[in-house]
């Protein structure tokens, strides 16, 4: 049984396409890691768990995240 898994490169794929995709996966990474995509995941989440309800506008959605980390600090460093 042959399988090819999604991570394993493929033999004719070139160096610099391996480098753009290992890019690609660590921008991802990081951004993911940073909460750069919070917004999107929301957003996203809504329509489709919720998709009569309005999501909140960018700006609405950070002041609200950001109010909730003062309330609730958690595990925060600072």
């Amino acid at each position: 049984m042959d399988r090819t898994d999604a991570t394993t490169p493929c033999p004719r794929e070139s160096l610099g396409a391996r480098l753009v995709r290992a890019g690609r996966g660590i921008r991802w990474y990081v951004t993911t890691l940073m909460g750069d995509r919070a917004y999107d995941v929301y957003v996203r989440h809504l329509r489709a768990h919720h998709p009569a309800a309005q999501p909140l506008t960018e700006r609405q959605f950070w002041r609200q995240r950001s109010d909730e980390q003062d309330r609730n600090p958690g595990a925060r460093c600072c």
